[in-house]
């Protein structure tokens, strides 16, 4: 079975990290929250209670998901340990996936490097070494990014989808398609 880690640091974006939290339970596909501490504080003061606390090592998992938010994303983004976890993910070919801001930690990482990605409006230019495009999900290989808040949804069903999962189902029962059709 899939194991997902989605990180949480104090000021992440809580509808993108609670919203793939969610999504991902739906689908039956295992996602632990992972915090930074036992709790952590989004950046619009919703306090959560993280399932494991990180201490450097995810090899347990198959995935990591990075919520965006400020100061989260450069609160994960400053954190070594994670870094090198992520790069260690991105060698092994394991699926990482950022949103919003959060963008920034993979670029930290160095693993934008010739790839396509998308993020907040603003934030690429704080990312020199990928290719931005403005759209709701970029998948370029092992890596999945999304825009904000707004494409939390539709972030979490790529997940979805990419792990395996009946995303399409998943958007009827939660009545996703309905908001498209006229």
């Amino acid at each position: 079975m899939t194991q997902v880690a989605l990180m949480l640091a104090d000021g992440f974006e809580e509808i993108e990290a609670l919203t793939v939290v969610d999504v991902l339970r739906r689908a039956s596909i295992s996602c632990d929250m992972i915090g930074f501490a036992e709790k952590v504080t989004g950046s619009h003061a919703i306090q959560v209670v993280a399932d494991k606390v990180f201490d450097g090592d995810l090899s347990d998992y198959d995935v990591i998901v990075l919520p965006g938010g400020m100061p989260g994303s450069a609160n994960l983004r400053d954190n070594d340990l994670l870094i090198a976890e992520l790069q260690r993910f991105n060698e092994q070919g394991k699926r990482l996936a950022a949103i919003c801001a959060a963008p920034i930690v993979l670029n930290q990482a160095g693993l934008l490097d010739g790839k396509d990605f998308t993020c907040y409006d603003g934030v690429q230019e704080q990312i020199l070494d990928g290719n931005y495009h403005k759209e709701a999900v970029v998948v370029d290989g092992n890596i999945i990014t999304s825009r904000g808040p707004a494409t939390a949804l539709a972030f979490a069903y790529e997940l979805v989808d990419k792990l395996g999962g009946d995303a399409k189902s998943l958007r009827e029962t939660m009545l996703y398609q309905d908001l498209f059709e006229k």
